[in-house]
């Protein structure tokens, strides 16, 4: 018992620690924007009480603004780009003015036709691609992860991982801990961690990752780049009932709407999960036959078969 009660005094204590830096991150950032602001008005030759007059945001407010005291609303900051004659996000990007490099580049996007920007996005995804060893599978709760994943590491003799897991054991507390200790932006941050020793470790091995993972873009990108990705693709009722099998009731707990809020969120994320290298469906079907399909993938034989070869060259 006292080791549980000492166990949750520490997480607690990291968790403040992370809050902590979070309330101070808070603070450069809004010092960044007012300096951002500064600097952008100057570069104009506006002076403040112009700037006032065009964007309706007093004198006073805008001085505590670029101090980097004056927490602006979105409507007002963008009534303040409006007036400077730039965009919005060349207020609140992080990075902003850091170069005239970026600044073009933040230009160009804005700019850009839809594929002027998937031909630029294939040309960095390319220069950022490796020789994957990790199949990695996504998909939401209940598509069939866990059990196809550990199905098909077992058939071509590979380690298993769930992700889930590695940030479990990373923070030493469970899912449901993390996210009430520390919030969407801890687990965000574990997730990317463990992801990135994952991969950079250049193991074979299969991988089952969380369903929301592909609303990251910045993880999302790094699995595509290093896995053979591939979509379980399920439909919404056999994700509920396979969730409720394995003894979870909690989807539908005093949530009449679950099955709705289930739909909307496969519709919202169908096309990002779609650009997993391949779409298997799990949908009544066998486990045994999907198992075969899986195996049977370009990219999941090649695979093992470089797994195969590497083997018998150091046999």
């Amino acid at each position: 018992m006292q080791f549980y009660i000492n166990h949750v005094m520490y997480t607690a204590q990291i968790m403040m620690v992370d809050d902590k830096l979070s309330r101070s991150e808070s603070q450069d950032y809004l010092r960044a924007i007012g300096a951002r602001v500064k600097t952008l008005r100057a570069r104009r030759g506006m002076s403040r009480r112009i700037l006032a007059e065009g964007s309706g945001v007093s004198e006073r407010y805008l001085a505590q603004l670029e101090s980097g005291t004056g927490n602006i609303s979105i409507l007002r900051l963008r009534d303040v780009a409006k007036t400077m004659d730039v965009a919005l996000g060349d207020l609140v990007a992080t990075r902003a003015g850091a170069s005239p490099t970026y600044d073009y580049l933040l230009q160009y996007i804005r700019d850009a036709d839809p594929i002027e920007l998937t031909e630029l996005h294939e040309h960095i995804a390319e220069r950022r691609r490796v020789q994957p060893r990790l199949i990695a599978l996504i998909g939401l709760r209940g598509a069939g992860k866990s059990t196809l994943g550990a199905a098909l590491a077992e058939r071509l003799a590979l380690p298993f991982t769930e992700l889930a897991q590695s940030i479990e054991a990373r923070a030493d507390i469970e899912l449901n801990e993390i996210f009430s200790l520390g919030g969407q932006s801890t687990y965000r941050r574990l997730e990317r961690e463990c992801l990135d020793e994952i991969i950079d470790r250049r193991e074979w091995g299969v991988l089952a990752v969380g369903g929301s993972l592909v609303s990251e873009p910045g993880s999302y990108e790094r699995l595509l780049g290093a896995c053979v990705t591939i979509w379980l693709r399920a439909a919404p009722e056999d994700h509920m009932n396979r969730v409720i099998a394995q003894g979870d009731k909690r989807p539908m707990a005093n949530n009449p709407r679950a099955m709705g809020d289930l739909k909307r969120i496969l519709l919202e994320r169908e096309s990002l999960c779609e650009r997993a290298h391949y779409t298997v469906e799990t949908s009544g079907r066998r486990v045994i036959d999907t198992l075969d399909e899986l195996a049977r993938l370009p990219g999941v034989a090649n695979i093992a078969q470089q797994r195969e070869n590497l083997t018998h060259e150091y046999a």
